[in-house]
């Protein structure tokens, strides 16, 4: 068979519009494509609902893939080690309820598990607004990565969403654009964006989960950016508190839908 050039462009274009044209109405549209938003993807898809997430950079994975300080070994409690097994993630024992397992293998582990489950990603995509009914998140505004990057003026596209999750880590960049532009108020106990405190792992893994909830009509928050809405301090390279953060925010979400 000769191969074809024109055919190849062909391929690409017509099945990646026909998956965007597919997820531009979803149960749920989550942001930022770390560990609690790949967990959270997995357990929604996997209950038959119709999920997406979209990543600003080209990687899936978020801080995981590091580890800490580029030692791509990560840290897993006890609590969590369910949800790794789950994946298929190898552990071993490191002292009394802790686990390492490799980053890169976890990450992988994760992403392929939550795309077979049926989460359907895109990455290299921006989130630059919500879309807003009645002082409800309704949906999500985005765009190429590249456009925002480069600062051109370029009208974005939406989609339509029973709920959005932000799973965008520190930065909670999603809550930020609510906060700034939807009317009404945070459950939080200022209303608004309580700001992530210095490092204290023991809370923050109790909390991360804790955290992870409805904070605003039709948006949600998981993950790092739990814990930065609700004012809760980082934990480092220990993920049990995220993978468990995940799992909450979908099962909280699956009757609701």
């Amino acid at each position: 068979m000769e191969i074809d050039e024109l055919v190849i462009s062909q391929a690409i274009i017509d099945r990646y519009f026909e998956k965007l044209k597919q997820n531009l109405e979803v149960d749920v549209a989550i942001v930022g494509g770390g560990p609690s938003g790949l967990v959270a993807g997995y357990y929604l898809a996997a209950a038959g609902k119709r999920v997406v997430l979209f990543e600003r950079k080209l990687s899936i994975g978020g801080g995981m893939w590091g580890g800490g300080m580029l030692f791509n070994e990560i840290v897993v409690q006890q609590a969590a080690m369910h949800i790794l097994e789950q994946f298929g993630i190898r552990l071993r024992p490191y002292g009394k309820g802790y686990y390492t397992a490799d980053s890169v293998e976890s990450v992988a582990c994760l992403i392929a598990a939550a795309m077979r489950a049926g989460l359907t990603v895109f990455n290299g995509i921006s989130v630059e607004d919500v879309m807003m009914r009645e002082n409800r998140v309704s949906g999500l505004v985005f765009n190429w990565s590249p456009v925002e990057m480069a600062g051109l003026h370029v009208d974005p596209l939406s989609m339509r969403a029973k709920y959005v999750v932000d799973a965008t880590g520190h930065d909670t960049e999603v809550a930020e654009l609510a906060q700034r532009k939807v009317p009404g108020r945070f459950s939080t106990p200022s209303g608004k964006i309580e700001g992530e405190k210095s490092m204290w792992a023991d809370r923050a893994e109790t909390l991360t989960p804790e955290n992870s909830r409805e904070v605003f009509p039709g948006l949600c928050v998981c993950g790092m950016a739990a814990n930065a809405t609700f004012g809760a301090p980082r934990m480092g390279p220990i993920f049990g508190g995220m993978l468990l953060s995940g799992e909450k925010i979908a099962k909280e979400l699956i009757p609701r839908l």
